[in-house]
């Protein structure tokens, strides 16, 4: 008897692979020594973001407003 594997079964197998085998591969950098201080990185990074985010938006609706006219 062979064993016949459907494309939807191989699509789900390699997800599920990847899923369950990327937390073991990936791993965090270790951290640093008792005398160095961690640096937040809030501020900045959320204006810039939200920034992103907003010119997106912009893009969004001049680029729907086009296919409109």
């Amino acid at each position: 008897m062979k064993f016949r594997i459907s494309t939807t079964q191989l699509i789900t197998f390699s997800l599920l692979f990847v899923l369950f085998a990327l937390p073991a591969i990936c791993h965090a950098q270790p951290g640093f020594g008792d005398d160095t201080d961690d640096v937040p990185i809030d501020g900045g990074l959320s204006l810039l973001v939200a920034a992103g985010v907003g010119y997106g938006a912009k893009k969004l609706k001049e680029r729907r407003s086009k296919n409109v006219e």
